[in-house]
């Protein structure tokens, strides 16, 4: 491919297993955070995706001016998850406090740019995963049975909390 020549869709977009993971990325935020996470898909200067992470902030607070805001939502716009609980209305604009973002990038070793809260690339990584705060694969958890099982074999005795039980001397 020459330099001038415009790369695929598949490699300057996110795709929808992607977007599936950045979208949990959201809600788990809301949850964690206590508070509406919004997370919006946006289309670069250089033809690459990004996605903004931003809490919307409350009209009547003080802004503090060495926080970053940004403006998510409106017309058009592409948001992703359950919006921490805001209503679904397509129209709606919100000031938000900038918390990060990630950008695909078409360098060799780092499709994926984590950029931090003020803006400066803290991570990078060909996996989506690597870059994201929170671990989303779906692990398999221990049967709680089994661990109750293998905890009886261990111990013959588990109402008692000592050896054995010594009488007093008078």
């Amino acid at each position: 491919m020459s330099a001038s020549a415009t790369p695929p869709p598949s490699v300057t977009h996110f795709s929808a297993s992607e977007l599936d993971m950045l979208a949990k990325t959201a809600d788990a935020l809301s949850a964690y955070l206590g508070k509406a996470v919004l997370a919006e898909v946006i289309l670069g200067d250089e033809g690459t995706e990004w996605v903004t992470y931003g809490v919307p902030m409350d009209e009547n607070a003080k802004v503090e001016e060495d926080q970053t805001h940004v403006q998510l939502g409106g017309p058009g716009a592409r948001i992703l998850g359950n919006r921490g609980g805001l209503p679904h209305a397509d129209d709606d604009t919100y000031d938000c406090l900038y918390l990060w973002a990630v950008q695909i990038s078409m360098n060799e070793g780092e499709r994926f740019i984590k950029l931090d809260h003020d803006g400066e690339e803290s991570a990078w990584s060909d996996n989506l995963e690597d870059v994201l705060p929170f671990a989303l694969t779906e692990e398999p958890q221990p049967d709680p049975v089994e661990d109750e099982e293998e905890d009886d074999e261990d111990d013959e005795d588990d109402d008692t909390p000592y050896e054995r039980v010594e009488e007093p001397r008078h």
